[in-house]
């Protein structure tokens, strides 16, 4: 039983055309009433290369853990979150940077996402440096202050040592039980701009110039005799270089290494087409007022997106194959 306004409500009576979460029923019986703004609507990072609409309103989205303190009760301050698959997770070990709040399931459903901001923010709005320093003077001792180390490119030299195959080769085992200890490199400023480019390929991956993909259309006959969108396929053939987008359309010309750039253990390209699948929703209100996605309506959105992913994902190949050769060499 809940109580509103001095009157019982039994929680059977609830209307369950929406999801009566723990504290959306403790708001009922404290006649707390919901008070949702367009101002924290935002442009959120869902899962990587993935963005979506979110309504970061703390009063609906019951667990925001320390997102405010990085984006700001609205979710829209300025930010660059390094996120990282937390200790403890089923997935492999993935790096990514944002701009965005992100979910808490990033880097993937079975796995939890940690974030290193390099600011924060206080409930006042203001911000903080998240590099101490303290930590700032770590790094300055080691490298001298005539390398003009600054927050800015401690934060790119992390960004580039998370990346490092040999490091997460050799400390694979210490990254599923603890949080990540950064080494401090000889050449600390190849490091932070290697860092620096990859933060402006993943963060700017909308952006980035797309790679010359072959598209082929072949017209669904049967389809199209129905009236209907071709079947969506979205399945890809590394060894092929290839992409089925669907029943009338194929990429290809992919070079294989792009699908060697993985985010756990998926490549970057297919976290693009896992969710751009059509899925029918297991709950049966969101499944009879919500399932209005189709695929066809992102056909072309998508098409762009894995052209520029591509881009990205062998840049991002290079640059890790450079490190590798930099720490044998070594």
């Amino acid at each position: 039983k809940l109580r509103r306004g001095g009157s019982t409500i039994s929680v059977a009576d609830l209307d369950y055309s929406i999801k009566w979460t723990r504290s959306v029923k403790i708001n009922l019986q404290a006649d707390r009433r919901l008070n949702p703004t367009s101002g924290h609507i935002v442009q959120s990072a869902y899962r990587p290369f993935i963005s979506s609409f979110l309504h970061f309103n703390g009063q609906l989205v019951e667990v925001q853990y320390q997102q405010v303190r990085l984006f700001g009760a609205s979710g829209s301050f300025p930010n660059s979150v390094i996120v990282f698959t937390d200790a403890g997770s089923q997935k492999e070990f993935m790096v990514q940077a944002v701009t965005r709040v992100f979910d808490y399931h990033f880097v993937g459903a079975a796995s939890a996402g940690v974030g290193l901001p390099i600011y924060r923010y206080t409930p006042a709005g203001e911000r903080i440096d998240n590099i101490t320093d303290w930590g700032l003077k770590q790094f300055q001792a080691r490298y001298g202050k005539a390398a003009g180390i600054t927050r800015d490119t401690i934060f790119a030299y992390v960004y580039g040592v998370l990346h490092d195959p040999l490091y997460r080769e050799t400390y694979a085992q210490n990254l599923k039980r603890d949080l990540p200890r950064i080494p401090l490199h000889d050449d600390f400023a190849r490091w932070a701009a290697w860092g620096q480019e990859l933060l402006d390929l993943h963060i700017g991956y909308e952006a980035v110039e797309p790679f010359g993909l072959t598209r082929t259309d072949v017209a669904d006959a049967k389809a199209r005799a129905a009236g209907v969108a071709p079947k969506p396929i979205l399945k890809s053939d590394a060894a092929a270089g290839v992409i089925r987008i669907d029943g009338e359309t194929t990429l290809s010309g992919i070079p294989p290494a792009a699908f060697t750039y993985l985010l756990g253990n998926r490549s970057g390209l297919d976290w693009v087409l896992d969710q751009y699948r059509e899925k029918t929703p297991k709950d049966p209100t969101i499944r009879e007022k919500f399932n209005t996605y189709r695929f066809a309506d992102y056909k072309e959105h998508v098409i762009d997106l894995l052209a520029r992913v591509t881009t990205v994902s062998l840049r991002t190949v290079e640059i890790v194959a450079a490190m590798r050769t930099l720490r044998e060499k070594g």
